[in-house]
């Protein structure tokens, strides 16, 4: 059975079930979750806690599956935890994965023991291995997706909430939480720190204006602790956010991650969109020509929105362009382009950008988002 993570209070009102799932790349929400699961276990006298960490290829799952059916003299009830960092089992951990899962699921299962298996992300493939499958057909799994940018400033609204906290509403409160986003995008476990620390320092109290958090407060507070990774600098750069995609690039310039790979993910969506654009002038409908190039999920719908505007004279001058960045951030020079790979790195992804934004979204902007995108030169 598959659980969202905002359905968990509703069901630890129905009871707890004897094998839960947790699988995602978001620790902060698997530990919450987690958290809340063993609360609640405690609470119905599950005292006794074992928990196995899957290390190597040679880990010995006899010890997991005999803990499961044996119980100290001083507890009725134990949790038991099995932690797969990797998410990969292997041959004998699928094997006894399958025999916890068909274990739990006989006869509603053995309500002495509550088994919880860690995971982080897993691809496709894995969760259609026989392994998955049978913690999830005998078992409860939550999967747990990453906060995006988008949802970014809810989630903090919502936590600020949670401890009593709001920032003021319209205008300068929608500043606040994008300022706020802007600071702890990509890290969630830093934001909740950023949060909690708000919490200390400025305390909710009897009157209701204390709760009300100032865009001031919350600049003085909040540290920069964002993190970038090139993926999601593919995704801002096709949205034709320029503003974020320069802080993007200056987080990952001083995060110390290799020009050449991120000049690599700017390269390939170039590339991608001009196979994709051929073979739609060739006679492909968009869906297939998406398909083909493996092109789905949020670039999908980027593609589908930039493609139409782009134009060939603009797809041949963005990989001219990109040719060249290829051989400054491999040391070459090149006329009329910094020698800094970085600044053409920066140069390179203000031209995509600009042509992804399209002239509506520039025109609509605001002005420093406008004065940044055509301050690029191509």
């Amino acid at each position: 059975m598959q659980l969202a993570p905002t359905q968990l209070q509703q069901h630890l009102q129905r009871g707890l079930k004897p094998l839960y799932t947790l699988h995602g790349d978001e620790p902060l929400l698997v530990q919450e979750f987690a958290d809340a699961l063993r609360a609640a276990a405690r609470e119905q006298g599950y005292t006794e806690r074992t928990v196995h960490t899957v290390a190597g290829a040679h880990f010995d799952w006899s010890e997991v599956l005999a803990s499961g059916g044996s119980l100290s003299l001083f507890a009725d009830k134990q949790i038991i935890e099995i932690r797969i960092p990797s998410g990969k089992p292997g041959k004998d951990g699928s094997a006894a994965l399958q025999q916890i899962a068909e274990r739990a699921g006989k006869e509603g299962g053995d309500d002495s023991t509550l088994t919880l298996v860690l995971l982080p992300r897993l691809d496709s493939m894995t969760t259609k291995g026989a392994w998955f499958g049978a913690l999830e057909s005998f078992g409860t799994t939550v999967k747990f997706d990453p906060i995006d940018r988008r949802s970014l400033p809810a989630w903090i609204a919502q936590r600020l909430q949670q401890q009593g906290q709001r920032v003021a509403t319209g205008e300068e409160g929608q500043r606040t939480l994008q300022f706020f986003a802007d600071r702890v995008e990509g890290n969630l476990l830093a934001a909740h720190q950023e949060i909690q620390k708000l919490g200390l320092l400025h305390p909710p109290g009897a009157d209701e204006t204390s709760a009300v958090l100032s865009f001031d407060q919350v600049e003085n507070a909040v540290l920069n602790v964002a993190r970038y990774d090139v993926f999601k600098l593919s995704e801002a750069v096709l949205g034709g956010q320029a503003v974020r995609v320069q802080r993007m690039l200056d987080g990952l310039q001083s995060e110390g991650e290799s020009e050449v790979l991120v000049h690599w993910a700017l390269a390939e969506d170039i590339r991608s969109l001009k196979r994709v654009k051929d073979a739609i002038q060739a006679g492909r409908p968009m869906p297939m020509a998406l398909r083909e190039n493996r092109v789905w999920g949020i670039k999908e719908k980027l593609f589908e929105r930039v493609l139409p505007q782009i134009s060939d004279t603009s797809l041949a001058n963005l990989l001219n362009a990109a040719h060249k960045v290829d051989g400054i951030v491999k040391g070459l020079k090149q006329p009329d382009w910094p020698a800094s790979g970085w600044q053409s790195l920066h140069r390179l992804a203000g031209m995509v950008c600009k042509e992804c934004a399209g002239p509506s979204r520039l025109s609509k902007g605001t002005t420093g988002a406008r004065a940044t995108v055509t301050g690029y030169t191509g």
